[in-house]
């Protein structure tokens, strides 16, 4: 049963610049994982910014509570290339509270915008 969906859309060069002019802002938005690519290299401004999409697609998806920490929910990317979130701390707890046992991720970004959907499943 679909508990909620969510979707959102970042302008990518908007996001880019926020990142610049706020120091300590990819940290409070951003597990440590997801700044950095698989090799190690630093995570390009539209992959982040989708990541913040998806995180805004969940929040929207579990009902936009306040209270929600954004390094509560870690997007990540299997070896498949599918894009999955993992939930802990915040996030984990209102989840449970409305019964979501699966997520379903979509990241894209073309044209200077990145978009997430997100599917919160019981």
């Amino acid at each position: 049963m679909i508990i909620g969906v969510g979707i959102d859309v970042a302008e990518i060069e908007r996001f880019g610049a926020a990142l610049e002019r706020t120091p300590g802002m990819a940290d409070r938005l951003f597990v440590a994982d997801e700044l950095l690519l698989p090799g190690g290299e630093r995570r390009g401004i539209a992959s982040l910014a989708a990541r913040f999409a998806a995180k805004e697609a969940l929040a929207k998806a579990l009902g936009a509570p306040g209270g929600l920490r954004w390094t509560d929910a870690e997007v990540f990317v299997e070896e498949s290339g599918q894009p999955r979130v993992r939930v802990s701390g915040t996030v984990a707890d209102r989840a449970a509270a409305l019964g979501v046992r699966t997520w379903h991720v979509s990241l894209s970004h073309d044209a200077g915008v990145a978009s997430a959907v997100v599917i919160a499943e019981g």
